[in-house]
C-alpha cells in the first residue's frame, strides 16, 4: 500500500507554514513506502498529486476560531462537506475527490486529516506563534501513529 503525507501551507507566512514544517521534520523520520512531499499549492491543483497512492494524511493549518490554538483537529472527507466553488479556481478537497472519481483515477481510498488550530496564519515572514510551535509537535506525533497504524499487518 503506498502513502502520501502531504503537507501544505506557505512556510512564509507564520502559523500557515506549520503544515510545511511538520511534513520537513517527517521527512527523515519516515522512510519505506511513505512519501512525504510539501506543497503551497491547493483546490485542483493537488490532484495529481494524489494519483497512484492508497492511503493520504494531510498535515494542514486552520484558523475556525472554535478551538485554542494548538489544538489538532482529526477530520475525514466527508467532514468538510461540499463546497459550492464559484470556479475551478477556488474549489478545495470535496470537490478534488469528486472529481478523481468521476474520470476513475487510482486515487487513495482512505484519507485523514490533520489541522492544526492557528493563531496567525497571515503576518508575512513572521515565526510561528508559540501555541503553533507546541501543537506541531503533537501533530507530529498523531501523524506518526496514523503511519504506524496503517503499516500494522490486519
Amino acid at each position: 500500500m503506498k502513502t502520501l503525507v502531504l503537507g501544505l501551507g506557505n512556510d512564509i507566512l507564520a502559523d500557515d507554514a506549520v503544515g510545511i514544517l511538520t511534513a520537513r521534520a517527517l521527512k527523515d523520520e519516515e522512510k519505506g513506502q511513505t512519501e512525504i512531499i510539501e506543497s503551497a499549492l491547493h483546490g485542483l491543483a493537488l490532484l495529481e498529486l494524489f494519483i497512484g497512492f492508497d492511503r493520504a494524511i494531510i498535515i494542514d493549518a486552520i484558523q475556525t476560531g472554535q478551538y485554542e490554538p494548538g489544538t489538532v483537529i482529526e477530520l475525514e472527507p466527508a467532514d468538510l462537506g461540499a463546497v459550492t466553488a464559484p470556479s475551478p479556481h477556488y474549489s478545495g478537497l470535496p470537490e478534488m475527490l469528486h472529481i478523481a472519481s468521476e474520470l476513475d483515477l487510482h486515487f487513495p481510498q482512505e484519507i485523514k486529516i490533520f489541522a492544526l488550530e492557528v493563531e496567525d496564519p497571515y503576518s508575512i515572514g513572521g515565526e510561528m506563534t508559540v501555541s503553533a510551535q507546541k501543537g506541531m509537535i503533537k501533530l507530529k506525533e498523531m501523524v506518526k501513529k496514523q503511519l504506524r497504524i496503517w503499516s500494522e499487518p490486519d
